[in-house]
C-alpha cells in the first residue's frame, strides 16, 4: 500500500536525502520517495505502519523532522532548534536568529546558539533592525536605578552612567571559543615540550624521572584539553556520523581521537604492541603532542574564523547603527521625546539638525538638505521640500523641519533593507551546487585515502614501518578542509550582498547576483527608468466644439481612479488649478493603453492611439499632426475621445534622468546591449532614444508585448535584464532573467523583481554589474584555493614527496594549515568591502 505524509523541517537535498535513507530503513517499507519542493514523503509499505513509528526513527536518526498525515497539523518537537517559521514570537520579530554560515539547510534558521547539524559549525546570529538596543542609564553606587535619560540617581544625587549593553551571541561565543583556547593552550605546552625534549641527546627530565612516568603526565594534562577545552570537536564529529552528515569534525574526530586513544591503550597496555612501536626504554611512543596540539590548532583557527567572520556581515552592523532610539514627537503643540517604539502612523515628528530620521515619512513643514549615503551610495546630501518623502536613518542636515510618520517599525526602508540583506545572505548561489556535490564525496574519500596512506606505508614504509603508517594516515585525516570548500560561496555572497546594499543595490537572493554577471541584453522601460518618473502637464489641447475647461474636466474624472503616473500628474495639474474632480461611472483601465468611463450619459476614453483603436474614435489629421509636435520632443501625449470622436489631447513631460546616458554608456562599453520597450507612440520614444544614444527601442509596446520580446531574445540564447517600475513592467520584470525594479516605482514591480536599486537610476545597474562581476571572481578564486589546497596538501600527507625529497608532513603541521585554510577563505571574501561598485 502507498500513502502520502507531509515531513516538516527539510530545507535541502541534504535533508532529502537524509529523510529519505531513514524511512527507508523503517521495517516493512518497501520504498520511501522524498519530494522536497512539496514536503512530501510518498511511503509504499508491506502493510499499514503507524505514524509514531516514522517519527521516533526520524528522531533518532537525528535532525529537526517531523512527519505527519496530510491535511493534519505537525506535531512539532519541543526542542531549543526550531525554525524561523515555527511559533517563536521573539523568532518572528527578528530576535534571536541563527543560521549556519555555510547554508547547510538553505534559508533554515534557529531561535537559540548552537552547532550546525549538517556540518557542525557554530550557528551565526542574524543582525536585525529588532536587535537594536537602547541605552539605558544607572548609578555606580545604586544599580537598583534604572533610567532612559542621563541625569542624577535618585537615591544620592550622582551622576547616571550608561549601562554597558549586554554583548552579542557572536561576542559572547567568540569570547567563550577564545578563553578555551587559552585554557588548551596553557595545557598543551607543556605537553609540547615533554615531548620534544626526547629529541636531546642527554634529556634533563629524565634524569628527574623515568620516560613511562612523563607519559602519565603527558596524559593527565591532556584531560583537561580533549575533555573540555576541544570536546566540542568530538561531539560534532560523534552527530556527523551518527546523522552520516560527514564533515570537517568528523575528519579531525578520527585523527585527534586516534591518536589520543592510541596513547592511552599503549601506556596502559603496552605488551599488546610489537618492538616498532616502542622506544629505546621499551615504552610505546604516545601522541599526546600530537592530539593536543591538532586540537589546540584546530581550536585557534575556529577562534580567527569567528572573529573574521563577524566582519564578513559589517554592511548590516553599519545599517543597524543607522536606527534611532529616540525621536521628538508633537504632542498638543509640544516636543516630546518618545522610544523609536512608540511611534504611530501619522504622528507629528520634530527632526533638528544632525539628527537621524526616525522613521519614513513626509516633510510636512520646512525644508532641509538629508545626507541618503549609507542607503543611496551618493555622497551628496539631497534637497527635501515640503512633500517629498525622508527614510529612517537618512541623517537631517542643517535645518529643522516637521514629518508626518507613514511607516514605522518594520515597515520602513532601512528595515526592508536590512531584511533582504539578511534573507539574500542566507540565500545558496547556483555556483554553490558544486561545492556541495564535492563536498559530499570529500569526507568519505579522504577517510578512504587515509586507510591506503596506512596499509601503503606498512607495505613499503621503511622501519618503524606502523609508526610512519600511522602518523601519516592521521595527517591525511587532519589536513584535509571540507569547511574552505564549504565557506567559499556563502563568504562571497555575504560580503557581496552587504557591499550591495551600502550602495544603493539591494540584491534578493544570490542567484541574482550570480546571474547578473552573464546579462548580455538590459530591456529598459521608459517612464519612472530612463526618466525620473515624475511627470508634469505642459498643455491641454481642445478641438472642435470641447473647451479646455470641458476637457480638463472628463480628464480628472478618468484619472482620479487610476494608479498611473501620467494620470497622478493630470490630477495634481486639475487640482492646482481649482477644477472640482467630477465622479465617473464604469471606469475601466485597459494595461498599457488607457482608461475608459461614462460620464452624464457620454461613453469617454482617455490613452495612446491603440486606446483610441480599441474605444473605436477616429483622429483628424489636424488633431493628429499637432499631437506628433510634441512626440517628436519627446513629450508623451493622452488622447481623449468622447462617444467615439477623439476631442483633443494632454501633453505631458517627464525630464529624462542625468544618469541615464552616462550609466547607457557605460553598460554598452561592456557589451550588454541596451534595449528600450516602452508603451508611448514611435515619436516620443524616438526622439528620447536618440537623446540617449540608444540604437534598438520598440514603441507601442504592451505587457505582453514586452514579455514576448525577452521571450524572443532568450531563444536567441540571450541572457536578458529587465528594468522597470511600474506594474506592467511586472510580467517581463518576472519573466526575464534579471528582473531589476527602480526603488522610487510600484511594490508589484519591485516584488517581481530580483534586484531593486535604492535610488531608482540606471546607474545602479552599472553598480550591479560591477559587484556581480566581482563576487563571482571572488567565488572562483575561494573554490580555487580551496580545492588546490586539499588537491596538493592531502597528497604531501600521504607521503607522495618521501620517496623523493625525504619530506613528510607533520599532522601538527596538517592541523596549523587546515585551520589557516577557512580563515584565508574569509579573508579572501573580506576584500570584496573595499571594491568599488562606480
Amino acid at each position: 500500500m502507498t500513502k502520502t505524509y507531509h515531513i516538516h523541517g527539510m530545507s535541502c537535498k541534504g535533508c532529502q536525502n537524509h529523510v529519505q535513507q531513514t524511512l527507508s530503513k523503517v521495517s516493512g517499507v518497501i520504498q520511501a520517495d522524498i519530494d522536497l519542493s512539496n514536503a512530501q514523503a510518498i511511503l509504499e509499505t508491506e502493510k499499514p505502519i503507524k505514524i509514531g513509528v516514522y517519527q521516533a526513527a526520524l528522531a533518532e536518526a537525528g535532525g529537526d523532522y517531523t512527519i505527519h498525515e496530510q491535511g493534519k497539523a505537525p506535531k512539532i518537537k519541543k526542542d531549543s532548534k526550531k525554525t524561523k517559521s515555527e511559533t517563536n514570537p521573539k523568532a518572528a520579530a527578528g530576535e534571536g536568529v541563527y543560521y549556519c554560515p555555510m547554508h547547510c539547510e538553505g534559508d533554515k534558521t534557529y531561535d537559540k546558539p548552537g552547532d550546525c547539524p549538517v556540518c557542525g559549525m557554530d550557528l551565526v546570529q542574524e543582525k536585525t533592525a529588532g536587535a537594536t538596543a537602547h541605552t539605558t542609564y544607572t548609578c555606580p553606587m545604586h544599580p537598583e536605578i534604572n533610567e532612559d535619560e542621563p541625569g542624577s540617581c535618585s537615591i544620592c544625587g550622582m551622576d547616571l552612567v550608561p549601562v554597558e549593553p549586554d554583548l552579542s551571541a557572536e561576542e559572547k561565543s567568540y569570547k567563550k571559543m577564545l578563553n578555551k583556547f587559552w585554557i588548551a593552550l596553557g595545557f598543551t605546552l607543556p605537553i609540547f615540550i615533554i615531548a620534544m625534549s626526547e629529541m636531546l641527546n642527554d634529556n634533563p627530565l629524565y634524569k628527574l624521572m623515568a620516560q613511562e612516568y612523563w607519559n602519565w603526565v603527558q596524559f593527565i594534562l591532556s584531560l583537561p584539553v580533549v575533555f573540555y577545552a576541544t570536546w566540542m570537536f568530538f561531539e560534532r564529529a560523534w552527530r556527523s556520523v551518527k546523522t552520516w552528515n560527514l564533515n570537517m569534525f568528523t575528519l579531525i574526530g578520527i585523527g585527534a581521537g586516534v591518536a589520543w586513544l592510541f596513547s592511552v591503550f599503549g601506556m596502559l597496555i603496552p605488551d599488546f604492541f610489537p618492538q616498532q612501536f616502542k622506544t629505546a626504554s621499551d615504552t610505546v611512543h604516545v601522541y599526546y603532542e600530537a592530539a593536543t596540539v591538532i586540537l589546540t590548532l584546530v581550536l585557534m583557527g575556529q577562534v580567527l574564523e569567528a572573529r573574521a567572520h563577524s566582519k564578513t556581515n559589517s554592511a548590516v552592523k553599519e545599517l543597524l547603527k543607522l536606527a534611532p532610539n529616540k525621536a521628538l514627537k508633537i504632542v498638543n503643540g509640544n516636543e516630546q521625546q518618545v522610544s523609536i517604539d512608540e511611534i504611530e502612523k501619522n504622528d507629528i515628528l520634530r527632526v533638528k539638525p544632525g539628527d537621524r530620521i526616525p522613521v519614513d515619512g513626509i516633510i510636512t513643514e520646512g525644508e532641509s538638505a538629508i545626507d541618503e549615503s549609507m542607503i543611496t551610495g551618493e555622497p551628496i546630501p539631497v534637497n527635501k521640500n515640503e512633500g517629498d518623502t525622508v527614510s529612517s536613518g537618512t541623517i537631517n542636515g542643517k535645518q529643522s523641519f516637521l514629518m508626518k510618520a507613514e511607516k514605522v517599525g518594520g515597515e520602513t526602508l532601512l528595515s526592508q533593507i536590512i531584511e533582504m540583506v539578511n534573507k539574500a545572505s542566507r540565500s545558496q548561489a547556483p555556483i554553490q551546487k558544486l561545492a556541495d556535490k564535492i563536498s559530499g564525496y570529500f569526507v568519505p574519500v579522504v577517510v578512504g585515502i587515509s586507510i591506503l596512506t596506512f596499509i601503503l606505508w606498512v607495505i613499503f614504509g621503511p622501519e618503524p614501518i606502523y609508526v610512519y603508517a600511522l602518523v601519516n594516515a592521521i595527517a591525511v585525516l587532519i589536513i584535509a578542509c571540507p569547511c574552505a570548500l564549504g565557506l567559499a560561496t556563502p563568504m562571497s555572497v555575504m560580503v557581496g550582498v552587504g557591499k550591495g546594499a551600502q550602495n544603493g543595490v539591494l540584491i534578493k537572493n544570490a542567484e541574482a547576483l550570480e546571474k547578473m554577471d552573464k546579462i548580455n541584453v538590459l530591456i529598459v522601460d521608459k517612464t519612472g527608468t530612463l526618466t525620473e518618473g515624475k511627470p508634469s502637464v505642459e498643455a491641454i489641447h481642445s478641438y472642435g466644439d470641447f473647451t479646455e475647461e470641458a476637457l480638463l474636466e472628463y480628464i480628472s474624472a478618468l484619472n482620479n481612479l487610476s494608479e498611473h503616473p501620467l494620470a497622478e500628474a493630470t490630477v495634481r495639474y486639475v487640482q492646482e488649478q481649482g477644477v472640482t474632480i467630477s465622479k465617473i461611472e464604469n471606469f475601466n483601465s485597459v494595461t498599457g493603453k488607457g482608461v475608459t468611463g461614462n460620464f452624464e450619459n457620454k461613453k469617454l476614453a482617455l490613452g495612446n492611439e491603440k486606446m483610441m483603436e480599441e474605444a473605436g474614435a477616429s483622429i483628424t489629421d489636424e488633431l493628429r499632426a499637432a499631437s506628433i509636435k510634441h512626440q517628436e520632443q519627446g513629450k508623451t501625449v493622452s488622447f481623449l475621445s468622447v462617444n467615439k470622436e477623439a476631442v483633443g489631447f494632454v501633453v505631458i513631460t517627464d525630464k529624462i534622468k542625468k544618469s541615464s546616458k552616462k550609466a547607457i554608456q557605460a553598460l554598452q562599453a561592456k557589451d550588454i546591449a541596451v534595449i528600450m520597450l516602452t508603451g508611448d507612440n514611435q515619436n516620443t520614444a524616438k526622439a528620447v532614444a536618440n537623446s540617449l544614444n540608444l540604437i534598438d527601442y520598440k514603441a507601442g509596446m504592451l505587457p505582453e508585448d514586452k514579455q514576448d520580446e525577452i521571450v524572443r531574445l532568450q531563444n536567441e540564447g540571450k541572457f536578458v535584464a529587465m528594468a522597470g517600475d511600474g506594474i506592467n513592467d511586472a510580467p517581463a520584470l518576472a519573466q526575464s532573467n534579471v528582473g531589476i525594479a527602480m526603488g522610487t516605482g510600484t511594490d508589484v514591480a519591485i516584488e517581481s523583481a530580483a534586484i531593486t536599486l535604492v535610488q531608482g537610476d540606471l546607474h545602479g545597474i552599472v553598480k550591479a554589474h560591477n559587484l556581480s562581476v566581482a563576487v563571482m571572481r571572488n567565488i572562483k578564486q575561494n573554490l580555487f584555493f580551496a580545492l588546490i589546497y586539499n588537491s596538493i596538501g592531502v597528497p604531501i600527507a600521504a607521503g607522495v614527496l618521501y620517496p623523493f625529497f625525504g619530506i613528510l608532513l607533520s599532522p601538527m603541521i596538517a592541523a596549523l594549515a587546515m585551520s589557516f585554510s577557512s580563515v584565508s577563505v574569509i579573508a579572501n571574501a573580506l576584500r570584496l568591502r573595499n571594491k568599488s561598485l562606480d
